[in-house]
């Protein structure tokens, strides 16, 4: 190995991990203008489908970046559930547009992850930014002005600096390692399967949950090409076994979920852990994604939420880095973040719990209280909403964060901005600026509007129709919407002096 050699300070910000997180990080980093450096350790991107599920708060961040339609292109809409006991189904609900009038994207989208960082990447590239594979990570450390990374590419190590470093690397993350965060949480006993396969007689584009005495398996579709992933819990007698192929296993799987499997594309097992990093950040690093927190696979929240965590960090980095706001201003990521992940892996723990559990409880509730009451519950459009709302993401909301102001009629600070729909266009269609923005439902007043011009604040007035009424908004309220489209300030009457207010308590300057 060769001494180490000391490079000039390359961007001003070190991504470590190219996964969907890095690579989301990365990209809106550079089309905020703020150069960037990713490297992984991995030889290139990833040649398994792992992720699957694309939720549609992710498609509105892609929709900002100009893209969401033609991921939606490459995917699978799912159009239902199936719940099977022992080969006879018990229960069905769909999902077709499950969440209209609440997304432009009202459905859940199966993208596998190894697409899905091609995809990625080939954005990436168009932004002039190329990954760094083969290259890792060795050690790290802080200093007043920056951070150190020393680095092993081919075995030639290279030491540079850069403003910030942004941990994006996994589960088992060299940079929360490095950093000494604590990473609390649990391991399930049981072990699982997963395998991407080609059916016999694919089932189409529905997701089958199967029950059966202590089993679960799930099928659901992967690929436009007709893979579909099989997910399910490896016998106890099994569990243990050196070698385990999918052969082992495939009698009782093909047995308990009813088809018949043609050839496997991959296949893996694993245990599943519940986790939550202490902290997200420490000084001048931070941590996101799977190096921040990991949990149950219930709902397909993980890569979505490491997703998220990319997109609030990214503007907050480029607002500090161009001189639009003030160092504190990153002192907000963590608590929104965090506070996030530990309720998101709490209430997937108890969901993947309930589902997996043994004991005559769970047992009941698999095969009789939830065969029976979910086609019962699905009736209701109340109860369609809020399955959209929790397991789409769009319901995620900052009101405790200190950049969270304000109420207009259902809005508050830190709410999503809620999508307005008329013939004429959307709201959602100034997102794309990936900038602040005020917002103003009905009729603008001079005086904030004169406000938002001296600040060089793009205002976007829109009639206040039957959407608007619907979303809560009260007749010309303004919302001034942060770059990731969440609400940071909700002014239910147009009060200019509470929009200086808000601008100078944050150190916000608009306009470069």
């Amino acid at each position: 190995m060769s001494a180490s050699a000391h490079s000039p300070i390359l961007p001003p910000i070190l991504i470590v991990g190219a996964g969907p997180t890095g690579l989301v990080l990365a990209l809106r980093l550079a089309r905020h203008g703020v150069p960037v450096r990713i490297i992984d350790r991995g030889q290139g991107p990833g040649e398994a489908s792992r992720a699957v599920v694309v939720h549609a708060r992710t498609l509105e961040f892609y929709q900002q970046l100009g893209f969401a339609d033609e991921v939606v292109a490459g995917g699978i809409r799912m159009g239902g559930v199936h719940l099977r006991e022992d080969g006879v189904e018990v229960a069905s609900v769909r999902f077709d547009d499950l969440g209209a009038g609440i997304s432009p994207f009202p459905f859940m989208l199966c993208f596998p992850q190894d697409d899905h960082e091609r995809f990625l990447l080939a954005r990436l590239a168009e932004a002039g930014v190329a990954v760094e594979y083969g290259t890792e990570l060795v050690a790290v450390s802080q200093e007043a002005e920056g951070v150190r990374a020393l680095v092993d590419r081919a075995g030639r190590r290279e030491s540079c600096t850069v403003a910030y470093l942004c941990g994006c690397d996994g589960a088992r993350s060299r940079v929360r390692q490095a950093l000494g965060l604590e990473f609390p949480g649990g391991t399930y006993a049981q072990v699982f399967f997963v395998a991407d396969v080609r059916l016999s007689d694919p089932p189409g584009e529905d997701v089958f949950v199967n029950l059966g005495a202590d089993a679960l398996g799930l099928v659901l579709p992967v690929r436009s090409s007709g893979m579909h992933r099989l997910i399910g819990i490896v016998p106890p007698d099994l569990a243990g076994r050196d070698g385990l192929t999918f052969a082992d296993l495939q009698p009782r799987a093909e047995r308990l979920l009813g088809l018949r499997v043609a050839a496997v594309n991959w296949f893996s097992t694993y245990h599943v852990h519940h986790r939550v990093a202490a902290q997200f950040r420490q000084g001048r690093c931070f941590i996101a994604g799977d190096a921040g927190h990991i949990h149950s696979p219930a709902g397909g929240q993980g890569m979505n939420t490491g997703i998220g965590d990319a997109v609030n960090l990214a503007w907050k980095l480029a607002a500090v880095l161009r001189g639009r706001a003030g160092p504190a201003l990153l002192d907000t990521y963590e608590p929104e973040r965090i506070a996030f992940a530990r309720r998101l892996v709490a209430s997937t723990d108890r969901a993947f719990e309930a589902a997996i559990g043994r004991g005559l409880r769970h047992q009941l509730l698999r095969t009789w209280l939830l065969p029976h009451l979910m086609p019962l519950l699905w009736g209701f459009a109340a109860t369609r909403r809020m399955m959209f709302d929790i397991v789409s993401q769009v319901r995620i909301a900052y009101p405790d964060s200190p950049l969270s102001r304000g109420r207009a009629g259902a809005v508050r600070g830190g709410d999503r901005l809620p999508w307005i729909a008329t013939p004429e266009g959307d709201n959602f269609a100034a997102l794309r600026s990936l900038d602040w923005q005020l917002h103003v439902y009905g009729t603008a007043r001079p005086a904030l509007a004169e406000a938002a011009a001296s600040r060089g604040l793009p205002l976007h007035a829109f009639p206040h129709g039957p959407a608007a009424a619907a979303a809560g908004l009260p007749q010309d309220a303004a919302l001034l919407v942060r770059p990731d489209a969440h609400v940071a300030l909700a002014l239910p009457d147009q009060d200019a002096a509470g929009l200086a207010a808000y601008a100078g308590e944050h150190g916000l300057r608009f306009a470069a």
